[in-house]
């Protein structure tokens, strides 16, 4: 089967403005593929580079040179090179993203926050409310908690929220940065489980996680990341 994802010779620097412009080498060289149903985890020492790479795939961090090739509905878009409209588009079709942290809207709480992607692709707000509480009630998040801001959670609380939001919707590449870090042994479970049912879905993942017993239950390939770390 096709690679659905696939980096080829991805590099990244980041400028330091407020140091004269000294230029900071990341991760150079990055080249590896993702196929449907297929989970890669990346793997290697803090600071080498994993999150930057997730962040490179999703577009929030643009590529010095190199292409990331992401094939879905008969297209091919190199995100290294898209215009923000198109990145933005993959975003809310085609890309998942589960961040170690919940970006949390004050107000807004915490079942809006999980059905809002739903809502964005035209679902009834009923049937997506009704949706993220399930999603909600999986991850353990107490009923009474749903209309309540999740800026008042605790981390692991708020980390099943973000969880929730970015398993909910159906996208054919999902990207996750340690979600499982603040979750204890009963939840881990529950989030292994989720990702187990998104790879018999056809769903390809990109994934961190530290956690050995989690890396082992969930990866098919391990890549290496420190190959591609550039000492400064």
């Amino acid at each position: 089967m096709a690679p659905v994802l696939e980096l080829v010779q991805a590099n990244k620097s980041f400028t330091m403005h407020l140091q004269g412009g000294v230029r900071l080498p990341v991760v150079a060289g990055v080249a590896f593929s993702v196929r449907p149903g297929e989970c890669v985890v990346l793997a290697g020492p803090s600071g080498t580079g994993k999150s930057s790479i997730l962040k490179m795939i999703f577009g929030s961090y643009r590529c010095d040179d190199g292409r990331i090739l992401l094939r879905h509905a008969d297209t091919t878009t190199d995100i290294a090179s898209a215009e923000p409209r198109r990145i933005l588009a993959l975003r809310r079709d085609t890309i998942g993203y589960v961040s170690q942290f919940l970006r949390a809207v004050p107000r807004v709480t915490a079942l809006d926050v999980v059905a809002e992607p739903l809502l964005a692709h035209q679902v009834a707000r009923d049937d997506a409310r009704a949706r993220a509480g399930a999603m909600l009630q999986r991850l353990n998040i107490p009923e009474r908690l749903w209309r309540i801001p999740p800026a008042t959670f605790s981390g692991g609380e708020q980390q099943r929220v973000n969880i929730a939001r970015g398993f909910l919707p159906d996208m054919p590449i999902l990207l996750l940065d340690e979600p499982t870090a603040s979750l204890d042994a009963e939840n881990r479970a529950v989030v292994v489980e989720l990702i187990a049912a998104k790879k018999k879905q056809g769903v390809a993942i990109v994934a961190i996680a530290h956690d050995d017993d989690v890396r082992a239950a969930i990866a098919d390939r391990i890549v290496d990341v420190s190959k591609f770390a550039v000492a400064a």
